[in-house]
């Protein structure tokens, strides 16, 4: 009787050593893949290939040894709801660890309504955060003229966003561009894209606060 015993205890204990053989070595962390969905202003508008703040964004991460990869979906002309549509398949296809949310100027300039803005980044916030993506807001503002209150309250729609989802937030991609002495000469014929030299500087908005997302 007590015979049976010890030699099934021997059996357990041999089997439970060869399942922590078996076991696979932990794994180094894979490279973090950093999806950008964006407008125009991501999706180097009016410049060479490889100018833009997410081309420099590559080049960042390479020179500082971070292992990401970078996609950029963005597209010019892109609103909120297109970025929204595009979003899931985008999370299927890429698994991203991160994705950067650059979209709503194209909203406010075609003057669809601020609560539609906000619902659609919300949900985008929301369906990456659910695949386990960490999220960053690029904000936006609009030129004086379209009034103050307007202006107020559709820079406040990103804010709102990221408060309540608990996401990141640069409130402002152009700050350092279109708020300097001189703003006209960083901008391209059409006023509203920037050159290639503002990129860098848009770069530096961004950068911050995704190394943050980063570590």
């Amino acid at each position: 009787m007590f015979r049976r015993h010890f030699i099934a205890a021997g059996i357990l204990a041999v089997l439970a050593g060869l399942s922590r053989a078996a076991a696979p070595a932990p794994q180094p962390h894979s490279p973090k893949t950093i999806l950008v969905v964006g407008d125009s202003l991501s999706a180097e508008y009016g410049l060479k290939r490889g100018s833009g703040w997410v081309a420099l964004l590559e080049a960042r991460l390479k020179a500082q040894k971070i292992p990401a990869t970078v996609v950029n979906a963005s597209i010019s002309g892109d609103t909120t709801s297109g970025g929204r549509s595009r979003l899931p398949a985008l999370l299927t296809q890429h698994r991203p660890s991160h994705v950067i949310i650059e979209l709503g100027g194209n909203d406010a300039l075609r003057g669809l309504p601020l609560q539609m803005t906000q619902d659609n980044l919300k949900q985008m916030t929301l369906s990456a955060q659910e695949a386990g993506v960490k999220v960053l807001l690029i904000g936006m503002q609009v030129p004086p003229n379209y009034g103050k209150d307007y202006a107020a309250r559709f820079a406040d729609t990103f804010v709102s966003v990221a408060r309540e989802r608990k996401a990141a937030l640069v409130p402002f991609l152009l700050a350092g561009v279109a708020d300097g002495p001189n703003p006209t000469r960083m901008f391209q014929a059409d006023r509203i894209h920037p050159k290639e030299e503002a990129h860098p500087i848009m770069l530096d908005n961004v950068w911050p606060e995704l190394r943050k997302l980063l570590k």
